[in-house]
Formats: C-alpha cells, sequence, structure tokens
C-alpha cells in the first residue's frame, strides 16, 4: 500500500513539474484599461487592437520576501491559487486546509458574469473551488486530492510561516483599471490673417519707372 502512495505522489510530481513548465497564464489589458487572465496566447486581433499583454501566473503566491529558505523555493516553483465566490462551504474547506498547512496563496474571487466567464476560460467550467498548484488544476474540493498534490509539490505538512506572515487580501478575478483620461481638445486658434503688403508709392517725377537703388 505505501509502495503504491510512493509510485502515486511520484507521477503526481511528474505531472506538477511537467505543467509547470509546459503551461502558462496571460494577463491581458485591453485598451479600455479591462484586465483578463487567459491560459491561451492572445490573438493576433488582441494584439492588433492595442491590448497589452503579459505572461503571468495568474495567481502567483505574492510577495514571498521573508518565508524560509525551503518555503520560498516551494513557491517560486509551484504557486498556489485559490478561486472562491462568497457562500461557498467547500471554498471555506479548501482555504482553511491551505491555511492549516501555511501554504502561501493567491485568492481570486469571483462574484459577477465577467468572472465566471474568465473562471470558465481557465479551468474548463465555473465548479468551485477552483485552485492551481504550479500548472496543476484543482476542480472542486477533495481533501485528499488536495492534500496530494501539496505533497508533492513539496509543501510542509505543518506550518512554518513566520508568525508576522499575512496572507494577502482576495482580489476579483477580472478587474477593471481607470483608463488614463483622455487629454482635452486644444482650443482652435483664431486663423492667422494674411500681412497686408505696403501699398505702392506713386513715382515721383524724376524718376517715372520708380526704381530703386
Amino acid at each position: 500500500m505505501q509502495t503504491r502512495t510512493t509510485i502515486a505522489i511520484g507521477l503526481i510530481a511528474a505531472s506538477l513539474t511537467g505543467l509547470a513548465q509546459a503551461q502558462g497564464v496571460y494577463k491581458i489589458v485591453g485598451p479600455d484599461g479591462k484586465v483578463t487572465f487567459s491560459d491561451k496566447p492572445p490573438s493576433a486581433a488582441q494584439a492588433a487592437g492595442g491590448a497589452n499583454v503579459q505572461a503571468a501566473n495568474a495567481g502567483g503566491a505574492g510577495a514571498t520576501a521573508g518565508l524560509p529558505y525551503e518555503l520560498r523555493q516551494i513557491v517560486a516553483k509551484f504557486p498556489v491559487t485559490l478561486y472562491t465566490s462568497a457562500q461557498c462551504a467547500p471554498c471555506d474547506s479548501g482555504r482553511t486546509l491551505l491555511k492549516s498547512r501555511g501554504v502561501p496563496f493567491n485568492e481570486k474571487t469571483v462574484s459577477n458574469a465577467e468572472d465566471n466567464e474568465a473562471l470558465q476560460r481557465l479551468s474548463g467550467e465555473s465548479t468551485l473551488p477552483f485552485a492551481t498548484i504550479g500548472g496543476q488544476k484543482l476542480k472542486g474540493y477533495s481533501d485528499a486530492e488536495w492534500v496530494q498534490y501539496l505533497d508533492a509539490a513539496g509543501y510542509p505538512k505543518d506550518s512554518i510561516l513566520p508568525k508576522t506572515y499575512r496572507y494577502p487580501a482576495a482580489t476579483p478575478l477580472v478587474s477593471i483599471q481607470k483608463a488614463a483620461p483622455a487629454k482635452a481638445p486644444e482650443a482652435a486658434k483664431p486663423p492667422i490673417e494674411p500681412a497686408e503688403l505696403p501699398r505702392p508709392t506713386a513715382p515721383s517725377p524724376s524718376n517715372p519707372a520708380g526704381i530703386t537703388f
């Protein structure tokens, strides 16, 4: 039984490593300031439309400064992100498990249609909670499954977080950034009147042709 468990964890670890290397998440900021996340590269139309695209993990584990070296290495390789909604008991269970083990994580909330659409693009469905450990996707809460993947990633079974550590506040999955205010159009300048040419003086009797030297 122990051998089977060891093999299973080994396979999970290989899966985590492969997915962490193969998958990425893209942060796409549209011309209107709208921010979305996708596990698919941006389309040519998005790039041509002026979208600002950054390769990112849709959730890393926030700042790692001050964490023990061993934990900092694990967080860098297998960052954890938890996707939740209000009044979701399984979400609370997932959050409690992560905190009880001292796993640093970022939390993204799903509270409207845009958030739900983004969640479906990331996970393939709208089941909550949804979590990622590195590139591995965990749909729905299963204590045994989550523990297996956390073990395979190398997270300690008991918290080693410093007492001063504070988990980042949950943020919406899709956020709207205020676009830079458009510059007020400059006041139209009055047209420049052409300068009047001096009137020619009448030739003097001594110089009838009006020639000047």
